[in-house]
């Protein structure tokens, strides 16, 4: 698109994505800068750590003198300061997605991974696989992989493993992400429905994964998840081979014998009639059908089983799935992504065998754009009694709702009470720390569910804990 030392600017540049783009672009020797108004670990220091010019909030001078291209994260919209200098200045501005096709894709082989839930995790875990078979493969995961340290490496290689999200690409540009990535291969761990500000309903989310499957060449492969009718339903008109990959007996490769422990998991995997073992130190089920996903693809791609079975043994997961941040005065203080029904009652019930005879206490941020709306109401509560304990902030952004759209946090407090399961609603963070200061005691297990700062949650409670 445009030569090396040019000059580009992110707006949004603490978005995952958006940032292993940037750390991809500025290792490649172009001139990176940023923009973002939510400025917070990881990601700032992320970024802070490549030498990447990051501006706190949006200015229109942060795109002056005009870079030689703009790249505009699909949460920026119209009135957004920068967005207006170079439309009126007619600056030269593309969407990630858009950035990514050009910049990479062409002529690749790529392995784009999807899902409502897991794929953040699966496409980390296939980077990794490639990356101990010496493969090199560039990727762009919408987190940090502990094992590569970035979401983000763009190289000389043939494969190239992408995070394929269905939000749509940006404020010009109202189709999904994934539909921009050329795959050769698509993995579906699954689909429910979320994205509430932009899909009606279910039915719609599948339409979009319907249309990614329709750009799968015949020699390419669909992987679907055989326990999910939703992903079975999309792949149906496929044109290219599929395989449905799950614990049901109707699988074409099927999770046997799961067995989870405090410290590995490990199942078996039944490939054309042989069984292989695998082990991880990934919590779950859910974990176990990431797991078998990836493997299926790098078994396809040719990998030896010796080579993927030590590379998921090795796989230490991602930043922000279910990630032990601190012990404190024995108390686990775990970070965790989670911000729909299903992945926080996934999440729990891992935990329920990681830390058996513990008792969990769930921290929540209704901050996603569904999460924030009543969709789930009946479903967030089902999900979060599964803890021993639940603390829930105010809803992020509740001037934005009209009232009867919005989560009840009261009503999900009554919920919870109703199982049994003690609850606090607390609007502010510091609130809620003064409270579980209170109640957690050693031995016990705090996870924190969030899709973004959660107003620095995680060090004050760890600070908090540290003074008892």
């Amino acid at each position: 698109m445009i030569p090396p030392k040019s000059r580009v600017h992110f707006i949004g540049v603490c978005g995952t994505a958006m940032a292993g783009m940037a750390a991809a672009l500025k290792e490649l020797g172009y001139e990176v800068s940023g923009s973002d108004s939510n400025v917070y670990p990881p990601m700032s220091t992320f970024l802070e750590e490549r030498g990447i010019s990051l501006k706190p909030g949006y200015r229109p001078e942060n795109v002056l003198p005009p870079p030689d291209l703009v790249i505009v994260g699909n949460a920026i919209s119209r009135g957004n300061s920068e967005i207006e200098e170079l439309l009126d200045r007619k600056m030269r501005y593309v969407s990630l997605p858009e950035a990514i096709k050009e910049f990479f894709l062409h002529g690749k082989r790529n392995l784009v991974v999807t899902g409502t839930h897991g794929k953040t995790t699966t496409a980390s875990l296939l980077a990794w696989i490639l990356e101990c078979a010496e493969r090199q493969p560039s990727y762009l995961i919408g987190g940090i992989p502990k094992n590569l340290g970035q979401g983000a490496c763009f190289r000389d290689s043939e494969f190239v493993v992408l995070e394929g999200d269905e939000y749509d690409t940006a404020f010009f540009d109202k189709r999904p992400k994934f539909l921009h990535y050329l795959p050769e291969i698509v993995i579906i761990n699954n689909i429910e429905f979320d994205h509430a500000d932009i899909y009606e309903n279910l039915d719609a989310i599948k339409l979009s994964f319907q249309r990614l499957a329709r750009t799968v060449p015949r020699n390419g492969l669909l992987v679907v998840n055989a326990d999910d009718s939703n992903a079975l339903d999309v792949a149906r008109d496929s044109l290219a081979p599929v395989l449905r990959v799950g614990v049901s007996e109707k699988s074409d490769i099927q999770i046997v014998d799961f067995s989870p422990a405090s410290d590995q998991s490990r199942f078996l995997l039944i490939i054309s009639g042989r069984a292989f073992s695998l082990e991880s130190s990934l919590a779950g089920e859910f974990n176990a059908r990431n797991i078998a996903m990836a493997v299926v693809v790098a078994q396809k791609l040719g990998i030896e089983i010796q080579v993927i079975q030590k590379a998921v043994a090795s796989f230490q997961g991602v930043k922000r799935r279910q990630e032990v941040r601190a012990v404190v005065n024995g108390i686990t203080l775990i970070d965790d992504f989670g911000h729909h029904p299903t992945a926080i009652r996934e999440t729990l019930l891992a935990l329920r065998h990681k830390y058996a005879g513990s008792r969990l206490w769930a921290f929540f941020e209704p901050r996603s754009n569904t999460t924030r709306r009543a969709v789930f109401q009946k479903e967030l509560p089902e999900a979060l009694a599964l803890a021993d304990g639940v603390f829930v902030s105010q809803v992020a952004r509740l001037d934005q709702l009209p009232p009867d759209n919005r989560l009840d946090p009261e009503k999900v407090m009554a919920d919870i009470r109703a199982k049994g399961r003690e609850a606090h609603y607390l609007p502010s963070v510091n609130e809620i720390v003064a409270v579980a200061a209170e109640k957690l005691r050693s031995g016990d297990v705090a996870i924190i569910f969030s899709n973004g700062g959660f107003d620095g949650i995680h060090e004050k409670l760890e600070a908090a804990l540290g003074r008892l």
